[in-house]
């Protein structure tokens, strides 16, 4: 009786005999293998960069923004109108009394501006905040410093700048000291920022970060001098930002007069956008996946019509073994051996495919594309899976051949 090497042997001699069809039968394995992994590694990695860019933000952080609303009596702030929010409110949530779980408060302005220095001109994003948005948002001064509460107090004309917009102004020396021009107004450069890339919120290098006062003094399109566009708070630590967010919401909603349905304002934290943007990627991952599974069904099918022509073109070879005592066991296992071979290798060729195509595509889209290794070693299971599953069909009709019928066919 033949045994399992020799079967192994015999079906991969069939299957080099017929080398185009089968590289044709595995090519359906193979990109739907490849568009798998693609597809899971593409999701993957989204929500890992998404993830990234929100915790870049900062550390158990608690972001209160504007938001629209509409009363009974029609539209009331809303499309982001900064004067829902005001410096009034960053003070009330600072008081140790209103919200304990919080340990600083940011509130922040943002405008764009127009910058010059000696060097060259440059556009940017123009902030004004208060010396704890460095504490909030996890940022380092890599030379020169920060600005300090007293400096805010006197509205100071000084200015930290991104990494980024410190290289476009100045082509040499180094910029601390120096005096840049924002929308027609100077001040003194201080400080460089250190660099931390890109978030939800932009390119985090590309700024210019002046004292609140001097931003709604001389910069501010505001008719409120107090409104703020946003702000960010620090809780004591992970386990105590749920509190926290209670508390800020909770006195907010006290101090505005509003309840939770016509709130003109919106608070979120990092683990609510963390798990609101995986949710939405996963859904999208699993959507796609599911459309890339699809190719692997088409595989299997390819498999399973190749697996019968297969059958068909060696009847008489089936008679033959049959006549000299082989079982319907071992015809069984020789269609589902070549069959299984088919899609292995089909998985195997996917999975380089689905690597190579990854890597080229990492630094196009600017983020990884995460292959696991589970889920590669998945794959090449499913698409042996889907080469046994096809050939069973074919592989039963070959053992049942009765041998004499098989010997008279031509």
């Amino acid at each position: 009786m033949m045994g399992w090497s020799e079967t192994v042997r015999t079906a991969i001699a069939a299957l080099n005999a017929r080398r185009m069809r089968s590289l044709l039968t595995m090519l359906g394995i193979l990109i739907g293998i490849a568009a798998v992994m693609l597809t899971v590694g593409l999701g993957q990695g989204a929500q890992q960069q998404i993830t990234s860019q929100i915790n870049s933000l900062g550390s158990n952080m608690i972001i209160v923004t504007p938001s629209q609303t509409t009363t009974s009596g029609g539209f009331r702030g809303g499309g982001g109108a900064a004067s829902t929010l005001t410096t009034q409110d960053a003070v009330m949530l600072a008081d140790k009394t209103v919200a304990p779980d919080v340990v600083a408060v940011a509130p922040t302005s943002s405008t764009s501006g127009s910058l010059q220095s000696t060097d060259s001109t440059w556009t940017s994003t123009v902030v004004g905040t208060v010396p704890d948005w460095l504490n909030v948002r996890a940022r380092e001064v890599d030379s020169g410093r920060f600005f300090t509460t007293a400096e805010v107090n006197s509205s100071a004309a000084v200015a930290v700048i991104g990494s980024e917009t410190a290289s476009e102004l100045f082509t040499s020396g180094s910029p601390v000291g120096q005096t840049i021009s924002i929308n027609g107004q100077s001040f003194t450069v201080i400080g460089v920022l250190a660099s931390a890339g890109s978030s939800m919120t932009g390119n985090e290098d590309d700024t210019v970060i002046v004292p609140s006062t001097s931003f709604a003094a001389r910069l501010s399109t505001s008719s409120n001098a107090n409104s703020v566009s946003s702000i960010y708070l620090q809780g004591k630590d992970a386990d105590s930002l749920s509190a926290a967010y209670q508390q800020v919401k909770t006195a907010l909603l006290a101090s505005h007069q509003v309840t939770s349905d016509d709130a003109d304002f919106s608070v979120s934290t990092q683990a609510a956008l963390v798990e609101t943007a995986t949710s939405i990627t996963g859904i999208l991952t699993l959507l796609l996946g599911g459309i890339a599974a699809i190719s692997l069904l088409v595989g299997g099918i390819g498999v399973m019509n190749i697996m019968l022509v297969s059958v068909s073109e060696r009847v008489r070879e089936i008679g033959l073994r049959k006549a000299l005592g082989a079982t319907p066991a071992v015809i069984r296992r020789q269609f589902l051996v070549e069959a299984g071979i088919l899609g292995m290798l089909g998985g195997i060729v996917g999975i380089a495919l689905g690597l190579a195509v990854a890597a080229i595509l990492t630094p196009i889209l600017n983020f990884t594309v995460a292959i696991s290794i589970p889920a590669t070693l998945i794959a090449l299971a499913v698409s042996l899976g889907i080469g046994i599953v096809a050939g069973v069909y074919p592989a039963s009709r070959a053992a049942k051949l009765a041998p004499i019928d098989a010997l008279r066919s031509e």
